[in-house]
């Protein structure tokens, strides 16, 4: 192998290593362990199976024609683990097992077709050429669940280039279905490429990624973003005082966090105050950004919703309260409170 196919391999084959390890991480050894990090798990092991398998194919000669077959099978996973990733992540997955029946045809149909249809028999079929069906079905399938995941978080791609104030968890999402756009692309032109370009793809966009959720992590602007003019000027106290005891009133008497589309310009306009001024007042003055101040005042209307509306359930609780979803409610009342809504009402019943 030639300096410039070792560097190639490399380049390639570190995206595919660091993929699988991220899996196991968000999938096993992660703390804050949700419906979500395993959904990212699943997401980058699918990828790192797909990509593992052009490096192979491209650098080791004879290799099973069985692995090749998994690496393009991984293909069909790729979409619905992006899709609910997004959707648990956004809070807008309304089952908790509706995945697992979204999924299952898709892995029985996996086995179904390797096993009547192999890659070492039917190679015709896997390779995107005129009769290469399997070939077509399985980029069209992914392309279909990159566009779906897209259009479940478009509002978080409005907040993102509008500019508009918007968390870490909106930059996260709008920059995994790119990077999932941009693989896509480069696995479907690869005829006119090279074959490896998907691999190198998937590794510059992993490392892109964790690059991205660093620096949004804490709170540096990007090379892409336009400074933040009030980012080093600290909100006067005098100018601040009266802020609070509106905010309080406007949760605490008029519900306002009762609105499961409350946005923090709504807020800011109730208030008569700048979305951004009430961004920083909140970051600055109480060390929390806008969704956690909503979700506390949430979370301590369920708890005394539970122990005093004993007819509801759970999930009424949580839409009464403002959750768009039963999984948000759970994810945000366990954050807060470090038991479930059920573990919490069996406490003190």
């Amino acid at each position: 192998m030639s300096l410039e196919d070792q560097m190639l391999f490399f380049f390639s084959a570190i995206g595919a290593f660091n993929g699988l390890f991220l899996s196991l991480y968000f999938g096993v050894f992660t703390k804050q362990k949700s419906r979500s990090s395993y959904f990212l798990a699943g997401l980058l092991f699918v990828l790192s199976v797909r990509v593992a398998k052009s490096v192979f194919m491209t650098f080791v000669p004879g290799i099973s024609s069985d692995f090749i077959q998994v690496g393009l099978s991984a293909c069909l996973l790729i979409g619905p683990f992006l899709y609910y990733y997004v959707l648990s992540a956004l809070g807008k997955e309304k089952s908790n097992s509706k995945w697992i029946w979204h999924t299952l045809p898709i892995v029985v149909a996996m086995i179904v077709v390797g096993y009547y249809f192999p890659y070492r028999e039917h190679r015709y079929l896997w390779q995107r050429k005129i009769d290469g069906y399997l070939a077509w079905f399985l980029f069209t399938q992914w392309l279909a669940y990159i566009i779906i995941s897209a259009r479940v978080a478009r509002d978080a791609f409005k907040r993102v280039f509008s500019k508009a104030n918007s968390d870490n968890i909106d930059f996260w999402l709008v920059n995994l279905i790119i990077c999932m756009a941009i693989i896509w692309l480069a696995y479907f032109t690869n005829g006119y490429t090279s074959y490896i370009v998907g691999a190198l793809s998937f590794s510059f966009t992993l490392y892109l990624s964790i690059l991205i959720w660093v620096f949004k992590k804490r709170d540096k602007v990007l090379f892409f973003e336009a400074p933040k003019k009030y980012a080093n000027k600290k909100i006067d106290a005098a100018q601040s005082k009266d802020l609070m005891p509106s905010i309080v009133s406007e949760f605490k008497e008029q519900k306002a966090h009762h609105n499961p589309s409350l946005k923090l310009s709504d807020l800011a306009n109730k208030l008569a105050v700048p979305p951004h001024y009430l961004s920083q007042y909140l970051n600055d003055n109480l060390n929390k950004n806008f969704s956690t101040l909503v979700n506390e005042y949430r979370i301590e209307d369920a708890t005394q919703m539970i122990g005093e509306y004993t007819h509801l359930t759970l999930e009424a609780i949580g839409y009464e309260c403002g959750f768009k979803s039963n999984s948000a409610f759970y994810n945000a009342f366990k954050k807060f409170k470090g038991i479930t809504p059920a573990q919490y009402k069996k406490s003190i019943s």
